[in-house]
């Protein structure tokens, strides 16, 4: 300790627990205990006026959860809330760090503001107590919602097996820290050194709590700077202690030189600050805990499930890359902004956030219930987007093809990423329909359909230009309108499906087209030209693929001339670990397909799009041996298991299908195969051979430079990461992106090439951590398919646009059949329109109190940028903000409705735009 030491101590008693909402039991029977718990706190605070406050873990769904079964209860909590005696908030789940968007981020720390906010007082704690790992944007995100301290338990310390505690030379000298983020910004940093649960259970026996307090002191005292102690009372679903007031006259009787106080985090933080002495460490950027063994990470949550990534991923983009903006437009056509509908969809994407829920480490119950919400939440997002994209396709002025016949079709493709954007786009089409209202009997109808003639058929832009496409012919559908004003509408339909090349489709924008027939169609077809050349080699003016016998690819970057070779290579290794950790067989050789001869054909070969399908006859390992089960039945440590996997195999055929575009940057890479094995790991293997010693990783609002080595304390094998959209490995003059939809996991090899290998599959049989639990279904026998795109560039994946096209591969698009008529949209309209070399673009959303856009970007780059944003006349004021979306008093000066506004170092940035009145 750093303070005199004749200066008197303080120990904070917090109380508290930490509540997983489901994690080794589904989440009811978590629920039933989260209903006894709050019970008996609300007796304690009523009965004990010594039992000063209760810390309710961060999270406002507990109130939710609560009130569900106990209604009439809710009256009471909200006078302890309002009286100070019960913290809640500021999140509205306590969300894993690295498996979250950045706006899922947002909307959690917004809604738990809001639902806090209802009962009188928001907690202003950046509280992190079980987060395996925190991304280095926090302190950003912490100062901007107003909260100047992170509470956290992991990223620094080493922690391991049952949250044990190592000595090292810590990144801290203290449990006190100051954190700083890339942009700069700092917070105080509070380490649970001795974890959340160090004062857990005190004693009110003198004797036991001598033997107590004797070691907690001690352990307190070794990592503080100050004598400010913290002590929280709790732990994971603990039970409410409700002789603590007893217990603390016990231990003020025991130390008279320590005051003991039943404390609360405002309290303790504030103490802290007064009393600091002098510099604390100040530990910059991700908290990963690199400078440890490697063992106790948890990293390799990050591949538990891999199919629960992947729903995740597909329901945020949905929601905050699709819904929110569409919804958004959908203004301009005079449609309301369904705050409601969106925030009970993101509630319910949100339940499934937590790091025992989204890591994929817990029992099975739990994980299906989890499949159950992604399913809920999508749904509602689709219905938001269907209607949004219909009002704003209804009101695009499609009168310009009304010189093409009655029965030319209008469509309307979306682009709702934040730049330009090219690419094939597939719309499903009725191209006639009949409805039953209209009479005759169904065989008449569906007769009528079957019997129409498609014809010759053309795509024509809204200028009569005409657009290369394919036509697929779905025949008959059944289809129904539900109009608001009346009952449901059926019809029979003749349905196509159009692929077109969407061209240059502007940012948060559209482009109308027509599907015309008849002799409004002859001469309008496209050249059919070709992608593919000699053999199976695909080619575009940007890049060259070349697949080997192997079934692996070479890829050629025509704009640098640079060769990325042995691309695709599939490796498979044995995993004796657990749902957090993984593990190889000590020994274990690797198998991969570099040696396995694939069979190849082109599947596709048109002017604008070119697929390849490689298929790989595997044979791998059926299992690990049945010493697995011992070791698991045993608590064998996993890094210290010997089990083998069997001699037995089984098939796993893996079909790749490779897409180039005619205007592509990128290779896109669809895998689909079926895992009849146990125990192993399958990744995907692609050498940069780019001479670099780090490389650069996607994270929350920030594009991290990592080293290829690990910290000299590391052990573990494996140096496996995270990552959100991409990792890039670059070097002078070359670089190599590859994006994937939820795989968020990957190593950069020390192999001499420094290959990129990102986890396709992990499969295991226990979650883990302090018991036996059997995980079955973790095992993910049965289907998958995943997607990456590989994105070769000049060495640059800002300047070069690959970090764009990483992002834009995350966001599907959209499109919507509509009628000729006109409209107050033009036929290629774009909201906004932005400039900013560095900057990503994030989010478009409305704010629920002002009915003002909000739209947020962030600078990739640690160098000052500029933001150039252009307004269209339906605009007035703007104003920069906070990710809260407060309202500022400062307004940006806007000149021919246009603004500019300096982007700081790695700065998130949200500008409010208030509509004309």
């Amino acid at each position: 300790m750093t303070s005199e030491t004749t200066t008197k101590r303080t120990a904070h008693i917090i109380s508290h627990t930490h509540w997983d909402r489901e994690w080794y039991l589904p989440y009811e029977k978590h629920h039933m205990r989260l209903i006894r718990l709050m019970d008996v706190l609300m007796d304690t605070l009523e009965n004990d006026t010594e039992y000063k406050s209760f810390y309710l873990d961060g999270q406002t769904i507990i109130l939710e959860d609560y009130l569900q079964v106990r209604p009439e209860q809710k009256e009471r909590l909200e006078k302890y809330i309002r009286e100070g005696r019960i913290f809640i908030g500021p999140w509205y789940i306590l969300q894993d760090a690295f498996l979250t968007s950045g706006e899922a981020n947002i909307r959690n720390m917004q809604i738990g503001h809001k639902d806090a906010r209802r009962y009188g007082q928001i907690s202003k704690i950046g509280y992190f107590p079980d987060t395996f790992g925190l991304v280095g944007q926090t302190p950003q995100l912490m100062r901007q919602s107003g909260i100047d301290n992170a509470v956290f338990g992991r990223g620094v310390k080493p922690t391991g097996f049952n949250n044990t505690v190592a000595d090292s030379d810590y990144e801290s000298s203290f449990s006190e820290l100051i954190w700083e983020g890339p942009d700069g910004s700092k917070v105080l940093g509070i380490l649970f050194a001795n974890w959340y649960s160090n004062g857990n259970e005190v004693p009110v026996d003198p004797e036991e709590a001598k033997i107590f307090w004797d070691k907690k002191l001690a352990d307190a005292e070794k990592y503080a700077s100050m004598p400010e102690l913290l002590y929280m009372n709790g732990c994971d679903h603990q039970p409410i202690q409700t002789d603590l007031a007893q217990a603390l006259e016990t231990a003020r009787a025991l130390y008279p030189d320590t005051e003991f106080v039943h404390s609360n985090f405002p309290k303790y933080l504030e103490a802290v600050k007064q009393a600091k002495d002098g510099e604390l460490s100040v530990v910059r950027g991700e908290l990963r805990s690199q400078r440890t063994d490697g063992w106790g990470t948890l990293v390799n949550t990050a591949s538990a499930r891999v199919y629960l990534k992947q729903m995740n991923q597909h329901g945020q983009a949905l929601l905050e890359k699709v819904a929110e903006p569409l919804a958004s437009y959908a203004r301009l056509a005079g449609q309301a902004y369904p705050h409601d509908l969106l925030t009970y969809a993101w509630k319910t994407l949100m339940q499934n956030h937590p790091h025992d829920s989204i890591c994929g480490c817990s029992v099975d119950e739990v994980h299906q219930e989890m499949v159950t919400r992604f399913a809920k939440s999508r749904n509602v997002a689709e219905s938001i987007i269907d209607e949004s994209k219909q009002a704003i396709a209804d009101a695009v002025d499609t009168s310009v093809f009304s010189t093409y016949g009655e029965n030319a079709v209008p469509f309307v493709v979306f682009n709702t990423t934040g730049w330009k954007r090219s690419g094939a786009v597939s719309v499903d089409l009725d191209v006639e329909r009949v409805y039953f209202r209209d009479g005759g009997t169904l065989e008449e109808m569906s007769r009528r359909m079957k019997e129409l003639d498609l014809g010759p058929r053309a795509v024509i832009d809204a200028d009569g230009k005409p657009v290369a496409f394919m036509l697929e012919d779905l025949g008959l559908r059944f289809g129904y309108d539900l109009p608001d004003d009346k009952f449901r509408q059926p019809f029979m339909a003749r349905a196509v499906r159009i692929t077109l090349e969407a061209d240059q489709i502007p940012a948060l924008g559209l482009k109308t087209y027509a599907l015309v027939g008849g002799a409004a169609a002859e001469g309008l077809n496209v050249h059919n030209g070709s992608l593919v050349k000699e053999g199976h080699v695909m080619e575009n003016d940007n890049l060259r693929i070349e697949p080997a016998a192997n079934g692996s690819i070479a890829i050629t970057d025509k704009r640098t001339g640079r060769v990325y070779r042995d691309l695709l290579i599939y490796e498979d290794t044995g995993d004796i670990g657990n749902e957090y950790m993984y593990k190889q067989p000590e020994g274990e050789e690797a198998l991969t397909t570099k040696d396995l001869k694939a069979s190849i054909r082109v599947m596709e070969d048109t002017s604008y799009r070119a697929v390849l399908e490689i298929t790989h006859d595997w044979a791998i390992p059926a299992s690990a041996d049945k010493l697995l089960d011992q070791e698991q039945v045993e608590l064998v440590y996993f890094p210290e298991r010997k089990a083998q996997r069997v001699q037995e195999t089984v098939p796993m055929r893996i079909r790749t299908r490779i897409t180039l575009e005619r205007k592509g940057q990128g290779v896109h890479v669809e895998a689909s195969f079926n895992n009849q094995a146990k125990d192993h790991r399958v990744r995907l293997l692609m050498p940069t051979d780019i001479t670099t010693s780090n490389h650069h990783v996607d994270s929350m609002f920030e594009i991290v430079t990592r080293d290829n080595n690990p910290a000299k304390e590391w052990q573990n094998p494996s140096n496996a990461q995270h990552q959100q959209a991409f990792v890039d490995v670059s070097g002078e003059g070359a670089g190599l992106t590859v994006a994937n939809l939820g795989l968020n996991e990957y190593e950069v090899l020390r192999d001499g090439r420094n290959t990129i290998a990102v986890t396709l599959l992990r499969s295991v049989g226990e979650l883990g951590d302090w018991g036996h639990f059997l995980t079955p279904e973790a095992q993910c026998l049965g289907e998958h398919t995943v997607h990456l795109e590989l994105i070769p560039h000049g060495g640059d994946g800002v300047d070069s646009g690959a970090y764009q096209e990483a992002y834009q591969f995350q966001i599907p698009w959209t499109a919507a059949q509509t009628g000729q008529h006109a409209g107050n949209i033009p036929a290629d309209h774009a909201a906004f329109a932005w400039e900013g070399k560095d900057l990503a673009f994030s989010s478009w959303k409305v704010n629920e109190e002002s009915g003002d856009d909000m739209l947020r970007w962030y600078n990739m780059k640690p160098e000052t940028s500029q933001l150039r944003l252009q307004l269209s006349s339906d605009h007035g004021s703007v104003y920069k903000t906070n990710i809260l979306e407060e309202p500022s008093a400062e307004q940006l000066a806007v000149h021919e409705g246009r603004i500019e506004l300096p982007a700081g170092p790695c700065e998130i940035i949200t500008a409010g735009i208030r509509p004309l009145s």
